[in-house]
């Protein structure tokens, strides 16, 4: 059939093999530590911090303040990857929220989630940065203008058919571009803060000077500067999409997560002041591009280097963008919540390629028709109220289900932190300005149960579409995998 019938067990207890007594195929554990770090660091490490600073600034109102933000969204990003932590211990398999939300709470919830999350949330937030990518990587052909929507566009879409090769070829390919982009946009963000290290030793300290004057305390104006300063910590999961392909999962999972975000909060903060040192506040608010405006004013000619380091950050991210993202898709496909081809992998590459093409072709369509700046806070909305059922997840196991084995454990206030965080991130916005927008993600969430019912619940499967299936595996050279759970 087009869509996997699943045997409904206690899945937190056991997992059936389908395929006991049969050789097994799956995608193969290629993510160690190292890897781990980069694929968290490589992805959370995007556009955001090169554009994102002066919106937190404009939101709240000065720079103490806005720093403080920043600092309060890295230990939110932390306390949030450590619950998560302790979730890909006790169900040790890939899918993220996906399969937490599926483990937990049942396959309703579960397919909605993966339903947004497919066709909305992913292929949109990787349009975004592949779109970001594009403004930095063609802005010097276009001295003192704006670059031309077409070239835009056409740029980022060529930006994402080289990651859908890259990671439809091998997955140490795309973990080894991973690496590598990592390592390029950690060299950059570290020529940024000795630069504002230096400004700050010659004494260009003045906007740090009565740095609390003007805060804004209003909740939605909070709320919205969240947003901004979270867009450049999402990511922070993305390790938990890859179980199943990571070496030792138990021990890679929390080390890579405990050495990766610490290290992105701290470089978030010390770039901050560097911007902050270069240049006022209000040069800072009335800045396009905050990082290029820096570089003008503290490397001079030299200052092309900083949108060559943006185009390759942003390419870096949205590589571990696309490579988790992916893998919502194949793992939803394959507990039946999708169509079947979907759960496949390619037979010599060992990578979920028809899952990879889908959120391309989805990612594409965004494109099209979507602007960068468009999508922030509509993405975090959506990110926030799916972590905040996540998390309440946790809470449940750590209360009711206490003997679960599991590697780590977080302590119990860690969680409920992070899902006050969670009610107050989706509430806010609503509370303080209410937009028709919100309404409409609400309706496009729910119009999942358009489809839920038939196709998963009574299991009403056309048979066109199984020869359709058919013909699709023939032609990408895919067949069926079974989980690893270790």
């Amino acid at each position: 059939s087009t869509m996997r019938e699943r045997k409904t067990t206690d899945p937190l207890h056991s997992s059936t093999d389908l395929s006991e007594g049969k050789e097994k195929f799956r995608l193969k554990q290629e993510v160690g530590l190292i890897s781990g770090v980069s694929l968290i660091a490589g992805t959370m490490i995007g556009s955001g911090i090169f554009m994102s600073p002066e919106w937190v600034l404009h939101h709240m109102g000065n720079p103490a303040s806005s720093l403080l933000i920043w600092a309060a969204c890295g230990l939110l990003a932390m306390f949030g990857a450590l619950s998560y932590a302790e979730l890909g211990t006790i169900i040790k398999e890939s899918g993220g929220e996906y399969i937490y939300i599926l483990r937990i709470f049942g396959s309703f919830p579960a397919f909605l989630f993966a339903y947004t999350s497919v066709i909305l949330v992913r292929p949109a937030g990787l349009a975004a940065v592949c779109l970001s990518f594009a403004e930095y990587a063609i802005a010097p052909f276009y001295p003192g203008c704006s670059s031309p929507q077409v070239a835009v566009k056409c740029t980022a879409a060529a930006c994402i058919l080289i990651l859908t090769i890259i990671n439809c070829l091998n997955v140490r390919l795309a973990t080894s571009v991973m690496n590598i982009f990592t390592a390029a946009k950690l060299l950059a963000l570290l020529v940024i803060v000795v630069g504002g290290l230096v400004l700050l030793a010659k004494g260009q300290t003045q906007s740090f000077q009565n740095g609390f004057q003007g805060t804004s305390a209003g909740i939605g104006a909070v709320g919205v500067a969240f947003y901004q300063g979270l867009w450049s910590y999402d990511g922070w999961n993305n390790l938990n999409y890859v179980t199943e392909e990571l070496k030792k999962p138990e021990v890679t999972l929390p080390r890579a997560l405990m050495i990766a975000i610490p290290l992105v909060t701290c470089l978030y903060l010390l770039v901050n002041v560097s911007y902050l040192a270069a240049m006022t506040p209000s040069e800072l608010l009335s800045s396009g591009a905050v990082a290029v405006t820096w570089g003008d004013k503290v490397l001079g000619s030299w200052a092309w280097l900083i949108s060559l380091s943006v185009a390759l950050s942003t390419f870096g991210s949205s590589n571990g963008t696309f490579f988790s993202g992916g893998r919502v898709c194949y793992i939803a496909a394959r507990e039946g919540h999708m169509p079947d081809i979907l759960s496949m992998a390619h037979v010599r590459c060992l990578t979920p390629s028809p899952a990879l093409l889908f959120t391309s072709a989805m990612s594409l369509i965004m494109i099209v028709s979507g602007s960068f700046t468009s999508i922030v806070n509509f993405f975090s909305f959506m990110a926030w109220l799916f972590y905040g059922m996540t998390i309440s997840g946790l809470l449940y196991l750590k209360i009711k289900k206490p003997e679960l084995p599991r590697s780590y454990k977080v302590p119990i206030i860690i969680p409920i932190i992070v899902l006050m965080a969670a009610v107050y991130l989706v509430l806010a916005p609503i509370i303080d300005q209410p937009q028709i927008e919100i309404l409409y993600i609400v309706l496009f969430i729910f119009s999942g149960i358009i489809f839920y019912f038939p196709l998963v619940r009574f299991k009403y499967h056309p048979r066109f579409l199984q020869r359709v299936t058919l013909h699709l595996q023939l032609l990408l050279e895919v067949a069926p995998t079974t989980k690893d759970t270790n």
